[in-house]
């Protein structure tokens, strides 16, 4: 008969999970600022990009040129890309009319996978499709969802990875000063 720890150990155990808990949240945290978003090293150029949206729209980076950018990459397949879909509506909602664009590049999907999401999740801002992931392959991104804010002059500012709240008021904040 195996012994159980008593509640000392148990509660040693707890804190040891704790902290390492804290240690990696504090180490996968590291970067960002108050808002989710960590500075993009040397603010490269972004890649330019033309890809075609479900609805036959073709999407260019230039098209943005001047303006704020904020570039999602994503996948219907991926939980934390479906997450965040509501909350980047909602920031669209409202910058649209700020001069900051939005879009969300899918990865590697067809367009009835993304008109079957849009019908659950409905969104309007575009979402141009990278089928092969050329696109995809020349950002510097580690996994979906990533996130690039793209500045005025068609640098990399901010990145974000993983799931955000993008309706964040001190998020949008951050895109909304790179118009100034």
């Amino acid at each position: 008969m195996q012994r159980q720890p008593n509640g000392s150990i148990r509660l040693l155990q707890t804190l040891i999970f704790l902290g390492l808990s804290l240690g990696l949240l504090t180490l996968a945290l590291a970067g960002e600022d108050d808002a989710g978003l960590s500075p993009v090293e040397g603010t490269p150029e972004a890649p330019a990009f033309e890809l075609q949206g479900p609805d036959g729209v073709v999407y260019r980076l230039a098209d943005w040129q001047g303006q704020p950018l904020i570039v999602n990459f994503w996948a219907t397949w991926c939980p934390p890309c479906r997450a965040e879909m509501p909350a980047m509506q909602r920031a669209w909602e409202a910058i649209q009319s700020e001069g900051i664009g939005l879009i969300a590049i899918n990865v590697g999907e067809d367009p009835a996978a993304i008109t079957a999401f849009v019908e659950q999740v409905p969104v309007s801002f575009p979402l141009p499709m990278d089928a092969d992931s050329s696109v995809t392959q020349s950002w510097p991104l580690k996994g979906l969802p990533t996130t690039f804010v793209v500045g005025p002059d068609g640098r990399l500012i901010y990145q974000a990875a993983g799931e955000r709240e993008w309706d964040d008021p001190a998020l949008l904040d951050r895109v909304r000063a790179l118009k100034r």
